[in-house]
């Protein structure tokens, strides 16, 4: 009989063990490679895309700018014609309001209204969270947008729309802004930084990517981002709230985002209180989901003749992604591209997850894209790069671990940790259990009508954390990179053709060859 230890956490839901579980893989852990802000050359002029890309500039304004809870999130709506915005307020009202207009002055701006909750209490004070709709909006148009806060206009901001029958998406790996607080440098007096220094070094190097990338990049229509935003995790206390605020605050301080929606799922960083749903404004929540965390829950939109499907895989119900797979692909039967974004890689190359809880869900998700026709999954976790051949679902019966994966409390998947640590037995089964694939098609470049799925796991888009890639690479894995720099891929979309380029932020270059699907 096996022996299960009895779990000594707090623990508030099942996501939370999922972000603590992975400190007991105790073999791997993040390594000794980290984006250090103050070692990098610093950039002393300021560009369009930048307000402060000096690092001495950013470390004076630092203070007064994680504590700026009142930042803007735009999100795709639930079709191209719509927008959506979230933001925090200090003040109630009847509604949250934004005005659009095509012209900076916003004469004959029209007004939309939304819903002004409360949300998060930071330091004592109550903040509310604001959401509202905007739609009209026509492909290749130049708009402007200003938001409602605190009985003030803000100052107004450009939104450009792009063509939806031939667009481009950024996708970024896990920001974890703040993930690099184990790490020591000159300017932390070789002590670890802690919470404050890393959301500081974290944040900066998140502006640094994105800027890069948009100017490298400018017809990037909207970020894809497979979670992992924030990186403190934890209970509610006051404490862990506030630094929580304080990593959403930077990663929301990116200069690109007053112009660029973004379309994130929920991490196992982000997973564990309702900081998450307060911020942004996702369209067609799926309230269904049957064991939610307190983030919130998936999601879906489409852009053009493109399906987004993001689920909340830190939900271990495999029966609630299924749900909503089924309905967003009833809502949207003709679109011709479906994609999947979700944070857990079921099949990535990553050291830490990628053969044991990254995998969970492997064996009950493949089978259910297979049965929707998805084309591509976009994951995350990893904090490595790698993408696959095309896959498909062997057909067989596999053994889906659910009991380890019900329930909310978290216990259940405490123990799957224990068994996989400690039982080689277990260990060898549920390795076996997870060769529940066929390789379709093993073609590179260009793939014309191709079967099976495609998944392309994120490395980290600021280098807050790297992992080490497993030492033998899985017989699925395509290609894959680890050079411990941060990157980002572009991913073009037309009627006929989706095709994914991914770069080094420090030097623009691609990591990889584009890999491209056609289909006729």
């Amino acid at each position: 009989m096996l022996h299960l230890k009895k779990s000594k956490k707090q623990i508030i839901a099942l996501c939370l063990t999922a972000a603590l579980s992975i400190g007991s893989f105790t073999a791997y852990a993040a390594t000794e490679h980290w984006n250090d802000a103050s070692t990098k050359p610093q950039v002393t002029t300021k560009t369009s895309l930048s307000d402060d890309t000096n690092w001495a500039q950013w470390k004076a304004g630092w203070d007064n700018l994680k504590t700026n809870y009142q930042q803007v999130a735009l999100t795709p709506g639930a079709d191209f014609s719509k927008l959506n915005f979230g933001w925090y307020s200090e003040k109630q009202s009847d509604s949250a309001i934004v005005r659009i207009a095509d012209n900076k002055e916003m004469n004959n701006a029209k007004e939309f209204k939304g819903t002004c909750q409360p949300g998060a209490v930071i330091n004592g004070v109550q903040y509310y969270s604001n959401k509202v709709t905007a739609s009209g909006f026509k492909p290749n148009r130049t708009y402007y947008y200003q938001v409602l806060l605190n009985g003030q206009w803000q100052q107004a901001q450009q939104y450009k729309t792009g063509d939806p029958e031939n667009f481009s998406f950024i996708f970024v790996g896990d920001p974890q802004i703040g993930s690099s607080y184990k790490q020591k440098n000159t300017e932390s007096n070789g002590k670890k930084l802690g919470n404050d220094m890393a959301a500081r070094n974290d944040s900066y190097n998140w502006n640094i990517t994105l800027n890069k990338a948009m100017q490298q990049h400018p017809e990037i229509d909207f970020l894809v981002s497979p979670g992992d935003q924030i990186s403190v995790t934890g209970d509610e206390s006051p404490n862990a709230l506030k630094e929580q605020e304080d990593q959403y605050s930077g990663y929301l301080s990116a200069t690109v985002f007053r112009n660029l929606p973004q379309a994130n799922a929920i991490g196992n960083h982000d997973c564990s209180t309702p900081a998450y749903k307060y911020h942004f404004n996702n369209p067609n929540t799926f309230s269904d989901e049957s064991t939610p965390t307190p983030a919130g829950n998936g999601y879906y939109y489409t852009y053009g003749n493109a399906l987004f499907i993001v689920i909340n895989s830190n939900n271990f119900n495999a029966a609630d992604h299924k749900a909503l797979i089924e309905k967003a692909v009833k809502t949207y039967p003709d679109t011709k591209w479906r994609i999947v974004v979700m944070h857990q890689d079921i099949y990535g190359s990553g050291l830490d997850h990628s053969d044991s809880d990254g995998t969970i869900l492997r064996t009950q998700l493949t089978p259910i894209f297979d049965a929707n026709d998805i084309d591509v999954v976009l994951q995350g976790h990893d904090h490595s790069y790698a993408r696959t051949y095309q896959l498909t679902s062997d057909g067989q019966p596999h053994d889906n671990f659910t009991e380890y994966t019900q329930g909310q409390n978290g216990d259940n998947h405490d123990k799957f940790d224990d068994l996989f640590d400690n039982n080689s037995v277990f260990r060898a089964y549920y390795k076996s259990q997870n060769l529940c694939y066929n390789i379709a098609d093993k073609s590179q470049g260009t793939l014309v009508n191709p079967e099976g799925v495609f998944y392309l796991t994120a490395n980290s888009a600021t280098g807050s954390k790297f992992y080490n890639l497993i030492p033998q690479q899985q017989d699925y894995i395509a290609a894959r990179n680890q050079n411990w720099r941060p990157s980002y891929s572009v991913i073009n979309i037309t009627a006929d053709k989706f095709s994914v380029t991914t770069y080094d932020v420090e030097t623009g270059a691609p990591i990889d060859e584009t890999y491209t699907i056609i289909k006729k």
